[in-house]
């Protein structure tokens, strides 16, 4: 006879291994803490990287998943903004002090003791997950359920740099890479009101970046064309890991133009100073985004009917799912869907 106390969910014992259905205990549900029961996880790039412990903070054995919707199915004593019955979404970040400067200011993504979904915790490839209330973000009805989960960490991570740089409707951006991050972002500058330029070393997503958003599609490898466009752009936002030639991308911003990192690169990006200087350009970067932020997202992308472009996996092919995003064939998304 299973035990409702405890979740069930996928995970790695170690560093390198398949995910395996595992049990565990929460423990008591804090007081100002919400219980989603899982309908449907997004895979992120994130994930594979905290699989791998990557970054040196990964604790196994180790569920993944942080972009998850589902019902809420229990509310602390003191939680507020949710219900019972609720259909909620939970991102990157689960949890924040809402007491520091950076929470009380509207920032509580950059909360220096905020809980990641994922760090030094079991998220959402589960039957359930747990936040604190203000980080289970109510979900529009008008938004499909087994799409929108990426809209949790990779939709507002290219949403929060329109806000951030206050893009205006008549300016004129960019998108380097079209990939699991790029193609929303085409989507959400086009459905803005700019004027949309994509940037892309593949000649094979010319058309498709159309289809996405794009007036214009520019060869990122290829310095003509990048010349072309020298002093045209407004505002980039970068969301590739890979190295390029920088100088040529600022070379495309107009003055007072902003490049804008929110992929990670792996080496150093040489920025030359004269460049910056002369033209009053910006370089800046930027991780996921507040709750506000994320809601403001979701009304923007129900209003217009914006939605990542997924695939989706039953959540018993968890291993499968993840070998086809390391193998580079995810277009652009991949969903799991829970079939505990």
């Amino acid at each position: 006879m299973s035990n409702p106390k405890l979740f069930t969910g996928y995970a790695a014992a170690e560093k390198g291994a398949r995910l395996q259905a595992i049990q565990y205990d929460p423990g008591e549900l804090g007081a100002e803490q919400v219980e989603v029961a899982v309908e449907y996880c997004g895979i992120c790039h994130s994930d594979l990287s905290m699989l791998e412990n990557d970054w040196a903070m990964t604790r196994y054995p180790f569920v993944p998943g942080h972009e998850v919707v589902g019902r809420v199915v229990a509310v602390g004593t003191q939680a507020k903004g949710v219900k019972v019955g609720q259909r909620v979404g939970i991102g990157w970040m689960s949890g924040s002090c809402m007491a520091c400067p950076h929470c009380l200011g509207g920032d509580h993504h950059l909360c220096p003791t905020g809980e990641g979904t994922i760090v030094q915790r079991h998220g959402g490839f589960a039957d359930r997950v747990r936040s604190h209330w203000v980080w289970a973000i109510p979900l529009p009805d008008r938004l499909d359920a087994s799409k929108v989960g990426p809209l949790f960490c990779g939709g507002i991570t290219v949403f929060n740099p329109i806000l951030l740089a206050d893009v205006r409707p008549t300016q004129r951006v960019g998108v380097i890479g079209i990939g699991g991050l790029g193609h929303m972002a085409l989507s959400f500058l086009s459905h803005w009101g700019c004027e949309v330029y994509a940037f892309t070393s593949s000649d094979a997503k010319h058309e498709e970046a159309h289809r996405l958003g794009a007036h214009h599609v520019v060869s990122s490898r290829d310095s003509a064309q990048m010349g072309r466009i020298a002093g045209a752009l407004d505002f980039i936002i970068s969301t590739v890991n890979a190295p390029l030639d920088w100088n040529a991308v600022l070379a495309t911003l107009a003055p007072k133009g902003r490049l804008h990192f929110v992929g990670a690169v792996l080496e150093p990006v040489p920025v030359p100073a004269m460049s910056l200087i002369m033209g009053q350009r910006m370089v800046s970067g930027s991780p996921t985004g507040s709750p506000t932020a994320i809601a403001t997202m979701l009304d923007f992308s129900a209003r217009h009917g914006i939605a990542p472009i997924t695939e989706t996996f039953p959540m018993s092919r968890v291993n499968d799912a993840l070998d086809h995003l390391r193998a580079g064939k995810a277009r652009y998304r991949i969903v799991l869907q829970n079939d505990f």
